[in-house]
């Protein structure tokens, strides 16, 4: 079976985004350039990680490497909704995260999930010594990869705070999600808030 390497090293846009009202969104990253539109669906916790990982991955490039750490000029804040079709090529099971000295860029790579479990995978040096055993599993999946400047991560980054928390508000005392339909909360014994 093939498998897809949708590359864009670098996209025209590249940007984290939803669909549905909050409480049934799903979440996605989608690219564009070429020509070419990638949309891939990944859930809630992994664009949480996403975007957590990036900042450290950018606090150890300028530490090991002295890689620049700009902040996001507003010129490159990117405030539109995603592009349509959204169109899910596939779901994230795997990311992955490098910086590429030579080039002073960030790689993200999105693997697809296989048919056994979804894992996370952001990392860096360090990682488990059973490696060899993942990438052969990996070879036939498809995957977007996607290579950026430190100033575009940093746009991205934000855009998926951004969009992080435009979704249900906490619960002041539980800091779960509070559902328009009423909430549970622990912190009151089960009685609707």
């Amino acid at each position: 079976m093939t498998h897809q390497v949708h590359a864009f090293e670098p996209p025209e846009r590249f940007v984290a985004g939803t669909v549905g009202p909050p409480g049934e969104r799903t979440f996605f990253l989608q690219a564009r350039g070429g020509g070419r539109l990638v949309s891939v669906a990944l859930e809630k916790v992994q664009m949480t990680l996403l975007a957590e990982k990036l900042e450290e991955l950018l606090a150890e490039a300028h530490r090991r490497f002295g890689a620049e750490l700009p902040e996001p000029p507003p010129a490159l804040s990117d405030n539109e909704p995603l592009e349509t079709p959204v169109d899910e090529e596939f779901r994230v099971g795997t990311l992955g995260l490098a910086y590429d000295v030579d080039t002073a860029t960030v790689v993200i790579e999105a693997i697809a999930a296989g048919e056994a479990e979804v894992e996370l995978e952001l990392g860096g040096p360090g990682e488990d010594d059973d490696e060899d055993d993942d990438e052969e599993v990996d070879d036939d999946l498809d995957r977007l990869r996607v290579r950026l400047t430190p100033a575009a991560t940093r746009a991205f980054i934000d855009r998926a705070r951004r969009v992080l928390a435009a979704g249900r508000p906490p619960c002041p005392l539980c800091g779960q999600p509070l559902d328009p339909r009423g909430h549970l909360c622990p912190r009151h014994n089960g009685y609707h808030r």
